[in-house]
């Protein structure tokens, strides 16, 4: 299983930038997807989640900014970023939990490449 994000760049303190991230490989199904980020020098923190059914998750610090959301048809779920602040620079990595097969054996967690977002004051 691999997961590929993309989206990240420079943007400026109160844009927009949307992130995605899409799973591939052998997957029989997909249950949470979420978003993490690491800054330079800390660690790794919760950003967001989405269930399978919809039902979404935020750290208190995006709550109102950021959006969530996933395409189960193409193993994608995306981060929508408004109203960014220099804070949100960070490497932001997509985690999903998933089965490779019919077995609840199967289950695990995966983790993206990460796509680095710089927000300039």
């Amino acid at each position: 299983v691999q997961l590929q994000a993309s989206g990240g760049g420079l943007v400026r303190a109160g844009g927009s930038l949307r992130l995605s991230c899409v799973a591939s490989g052998t997957l029989y199904v997909i249950n949470s997807m979420a978003w993490y980020r690491q800054a330079p020098g800390k660690q790794r923190e919760y950003v967001a989640t989405i269930t399978r059914g919809g039902n979404t998750y935020y750290a208190d610090f995006v709550k109102g900014r950021f959006t969530i959301s996933r395409d189960n048809a193409k193993n994608t779920v995306y981060l929508q970023m408004n109203s960014v602040k220099p804070e949100d620079t960070a490497t932001y990595y997509c985690n999903i939990e998933a089965r490779s097969s019919p077995s609840l054996e199967s289950l695990q967690d995966y983790w993206g490449q990460g796509t680095l977002v710089t927000v300039s004051s």
